[in-house]
């Protein structure tokens, strides 16, 4: 199995012409975000994200992450159904476009446009991350997705937890510091889907399933 090198310092990397096809070895290499779209081949083993300028190569995400992400799909789809004309689309795995960054969301929700979303222009108006086992990938989640999206224009940005059991909910109307947090056995019932119920519970206990695999 291919493994990813740690990206080197930017003092030794200099931009270079974008490679036909990113794979983990170009974990660490600087392109523009206009290098990084025009790049259509992938080794499918790994996600790529630009982080300022910057590839960053990490490995798939795991089934504890891909199945409760897949379930959160099927319950907003069901909303769908039930509620035309609120949600617009949802997509899992979705770039999050900011002018040097490309962060790839776990989803993305679309709401409230009445049209199929511009994915290129049409800033998210919800977006979900499942967080990573490492304190690295939860700082990352907690802090640096959370003031990217905001800064964007997202309006909600839900983090859910399968760790610390909670889903925290970052609000562009509110302070960063002052999230709405559910706990485990509680139903969030967001604002901007008029409707639709997400009770963490039942897509904590999908994460759980693969304690046993």
């Amino acid at each position: 199995m291919s493994t990813i090198s740690p990206p080197s310092p930017l003092s030794e990397i200099s931009l270079v012409a974008p490679p036909s096809r990113l794979s983990a070895d170009d974990n660490g290499i600087i392109l523009t975000a206009e290098q990084f779209d025009s790049i259509e081949e992938f080794d499918d083993e790994f996600n790529y994200e630009l982080i300022h300028g910057v590839v960053i190569v990490t490995p798939f995400a795991s089934l504890a992450e891909r199945d409760p992400n897949e379930e959160l799909g099927r319950l907003l789809r069901n909303y769908q159904d039930k509620h035309p004309g609120v949600l617009d689309k949802t997509v899992f795995e979705q770039y999050v476009r900011t002018p040097d960054t490309r962060r790839r969301a776990d989803r993305v929700i679309w709401a409230g446009l009445g049209r199929t979303p511009d994915f290129q222009k049409d800033v998210p108006t919800i977006i979900v991350e499942f967080v990573s086992p490492s304190r690295r990938d939860q700082l990352r989640d907690y802090v640096f997705k959370r003031d990217e999206y905001l800064a964007v224009g997202v309006k909600e940005y839900w983090v859910i937890d399968r760790f610390r059991r909670t889903m925290t909910v970052f609000h562009s109307a509110s302070s960063p510091d002052s999230p709405t947090v559910i706990a485990e056995n509680d139903t969030y019932r967001p604002a901007l889907l008029p409707g639709f119920e997400l009770p963490l519970k039942a897509l904590l206990k999908v994460a759980d399933d693969w304690k046993q695999s």
